[in-house]
């Protein structure tokens, strides 16, 4: 017999079979015992990052797309969903994530559950938390309250990218999600209005792409460029210099020291700073909540199911406004992908612009 062979008695073969039923029996009991709703209200907003109420809106929404429990062995749909949140929440490896008391799961049975969510979320919970303004009577609300907080008019919202680390990907486009920064990513178009409600998402693109390349491949470019030429002159989003400078999108001037108008032009760029800060607020928050996309921690998939997570991350960071979610316990953790910064846009200026940005420089200076 070689050294490399091993035999085990009959003995030795039916004890490991029954640990491994005890293993598995155990963690169904685990699973069937745990009701996270019977924990204190602080307790489940630090572990889940919702409130109990929003919990139940979510399981009023999307209990019925997370499968039942056919089989004994199967996760219910509270469970999937307490296991899928701890998961953004946290940012740690599913294993880790599998193994807390409320969720009982192998990391198999974790990763079903969260894909299921994942999906269900992004037909119930995605298009109905994450709109952009589209009546007027909620763009003058907008409007207003940006004017009133900062002086700038027009603004319907502020637009920045962010970067979210994933797993190196497949060999033949990992050079698309190489960013500048030196680690593959998802660079992510976020759009916020006044009340750090997130209003526009596209996650679809890789770390390597340029701001204003996304913005200029981007539906909502086109959206507003529509509505530019329908007649609607008074209204626009804010961008930093990585943008183009557009009729419906303002970005700040170039330096501009010993040129005629530099002090206002300096003016202007410190207000529009000032305006555009909350697009950096709303990220800051976002990530450090769920942390499964804060720069420290990386996602650990391909980058079509890192986008959807991303998404499903920026629907649950509105739901959380919307349910007057506490953020005083936060961990506040610098999301330093943000230094991953983009040279200034250097296209052609939009003339029409130009106009509008200086009409605004010398109306708020």
């Amino acid at each position: 017999m070689s050294c490399f062979e091993f035999w085990f008695s009959d003995d030795e073969i039916e004890e490991e079979e029954e640990h491994l039923d005890f293993v598995r029996l155990e963690r169904r009991r685990l699973r069937d015992m745990s009701n996270p709703l019977e924990i204190p209200e602080d307790s489940f907003i630090s572990y889940f990052r919702v409130t109990k109420d929003l919990f139940r809106y979510l399981m009023d929404n999307v209990g019925n797309k997370l499968g039942g429990s056919v089989k004994s062995s199967s996760v219910p749909p509270m469970l999937r969903l307490t296991a899928a949140l701890r998961f953004f929440a946290e940012g740690s490896y599913q294993k880790g994530v599998g193994n807390d008391l409320f969720a009982g799961m192998a990391q198999p049975t974790l990763s079903k559950a969260l894909s299921s969510v994942i999906e269900a979320f992004e037909v119930e919970i995605c298009p109905v938390a994450i709109q952009f303004p589209t009546s007027e009577a909620e763009k003058d609300e907008i409007k207003r309250s940006f004017y009133e907080k900062t002086g700038f008019p027009g603004v319907i919202g502020c637009v920045d990218g962010t970067h979210v680390k994933i797993f190196k990907p497949i060999s033949h486009i990992q050079h698309l999600y190489y960013n500048r920064k030196g680690f593959h990513s998802l660079n992510v178009m976020l759009v916020c209005d006044h009340r750090q409600f997130i209003r526009y998402v596209d996650a679809n693109s890789p770390g390597a792409n340029h701001d204003s390349f996304i913005w200029n491949n981007n539906e909502l470019d086109a959206v507003l460029n529509q509505n530019y030429r329908n007649g609607e002159t008074n209204t626009w989003l804010l961008g930093d210099a990585g943008y183009p400078l557009k009729p419906y999108l303002i970005t700040p001037f170039r330096s501009s020291a010993n040129l005629p108008n530099s002090s206002r032009q300096t003016k202007f760029n410190e207000i529009h700073s000032k305006t555009r800060n909350i697009i950096e607020r709303t990220i800051g928050v976002m990530k450090n909540v769920f942390r499964c996309i804060l720069a420290a921690r990386q996602l650990h998939y391909k980058p079509e199911k890192a986008a959807r997570i991303v998404n499903v991350c920026c629907a649950l960071h509105n739901l959380r406004k919307k349910f007057n979610v506490p953020e005083d316990n936060i961990q506040w953790e610098e999301p330093d992908d943000n230094e991953v910064l983009d040279p200034p846009y250097e296209g052609e200026p939009d003339a029409s612009a130009n106009e509008i940005r200086e009409e605004i420089m010398y109306s708020i200076t």
